[in-house]
């Protein structure tokens, strides 16, 4: 019982994030726009994920003190406040201090909750709840930008912000009820290595295109990200090493370009802002369809043909030029990416010759994707704030998917079904 609970409260969660994806994304060009920051976005789109990379070598501290429950109440106070503000901002560095306190609460729970799936759910009922997680982005794709812009109209933007808060608390509920028996890590994140890491993101945000400094932060993440990922993940080590690498490379290349492809289709070739919104959803509704087949017809070529179409769909939608060539190319995107996540993530969250624990498994997988998030997020940020910086970006994060189909070669993968 305790297995289909915290089954359920992370299909939950997901639908969360779909809505709160697709409400982010759709609304950013309007919030550039109303809070003069069109310079800035970086500071606005990496605000959540610096506090949800800062709050995660604090969890199993704070869960050790505090117990799910005080965990609990503390995160969502901190969701709530961030969120608040981040709605009533009038600047830009108070939009990204709400979504940056957003961002540390969703981290407070985040290895607690995995680790849980870890131990609780089986690979064939982790590759399902997979699934089943792919599929709830379906109905946000489908109505989640539209419901967004309509929503922005008669209410305005900051009132919609507030919009996916219903459903991120139903979700932490259920996840923290299904693994309250649970005992917190008892060793906690290395706290100095594991905050060089949004340091260094930091550092490349706040860079205002400056290319030494954003290089320069680039490399302290980096340096960061090979500390605290288990050995052999920068050397793409054949087996749950080389799938942790893909997985970095992967988020920086998918999350990084998802993150700015409303500005760039509204700002670089002058779309409509209800057109970027059909473009927004072709992806997440691809990889939603597309998943359910990946988990039920499990092949070990599924991630390097999934990345590899990933990569060809992000470069085609930054030099595209047109409504009919975006919307197709994203949509391969994230084809790609539905066949590519499943069997992804299930290998770098099973443990191989190496022997990693539940808990390792479940820091590596959070670590690995909010690094590629924090990197393409901060550097795409930072290259935008340029003339031509959208097409660099987009340059840059078709070559990580092209390197994270690379790396995903070099798995050694098993058939889970």
């Amino acid at each position: 019982m305790t297995g289909i609970r915290l089954a359920v409260g992370i299909v939950a969660l997901e639908f969360a994030a779909a809505v709160t994806g697709f409400v982010a994304s759709t609304l950013l060009p309007v919030v550039a726009g109303d809070l003069d920051a069109r310079g800035d976005l970086g500071l606005l789109i990496a605000g959540s994920t610096l506090g949800l990379f800062v709050a995660l070598p604090l969890a199993s501290r704070v869960l050790g003190r505090l117990g799910p429950r005080g965990t609990l109440a503390v995160g969502m106070i901190a969701y709530l406040g961030g969120l608040t503000l981040a709605a009533s901002a009038r600047t830009a560095w108070m939009f990204a201090l709400g979504q940056f306190s957003a961002g540390l609460a969703s981290g407070l729970l985040a290895i607690f909750g995995v680790s849980s799936a870890i131990r609780h759910l089986d690979d064939r009922l982790r590759i399902r709840v997979i699934a089943a997680s792919s599929a709830m982005w379906i109905v946000p794709a489908l109505v989640g930008p539209a419901a967004t812009l309509g929503l922005e109209h008669l209410v305005g933007w900051r009132w919609t912000l507030l919009l996916p808060v219903p459903f991120v608390l139903f979700g932490r509920l259920l996840v923290v009820r299904a693994a309250r028996g649970d005992a917190p890590d008892a060793a906690s994140r290395p706290l100095l290595q594991t905050l060089s890491v949004p340091l260094g993101a930091a550092i490349a945000v706040f860079s205002a295109g400056f290319w030494p400094l954003a290089l320069a932060g680039a490399a302290i993440t980096a340096a960061g990200m090979i500390a605290i990922l288990p050995p052999g993940t920068a050397r793409l080590r054949p087996g749950t090493p080389a799938a942790l690498g893909a997985m970095v490379l992967f988020a920086i290349g998918y999350f990084g370009a998802d993150s700015l492809i409303t500005v760039l289709l509204t700002s670089g070739f002058q779309l409509s802002l209800g057109q970027a919104a059909i473009v927004l959803s072709a992806a997440p509704l691809g990889w939603a369809v597309t998943s359910l087949v990946a988990a039920k017809f499990s092949s070990a070529r599924f991630p390097v043909v999934g990345l590899s179409l990933t990569a060809l769909g992000t470069a085609a939608v930054a030099f595209g030029g047109s409504f009919a060539i975006a919307l197709v190319a994203w949509a391969v995107a994230g084809i790609g990416v539905g066949l590519a996540y499943p069997g992804l993530y299930i290998r770098a969250t099973t443990a191989d010759a190496s022997g990693f624990t539940a808990a390792e498994l479940a820091t590596a997988v959070i670590t690995a994707e909010c690094v590629g998030q924090l990197l393409g997020r901060a550097v795409g940020g930072a290259l935008s704030s340029s003339s031509t910086g959208l097409s660099a970006s987009y340059g840059l994060f078709a070559a990580a998917l092209a390197a994270a189909a690379f790396a995903a070669s070099r798995q050694s993968m098993r058939t889970f079904l």
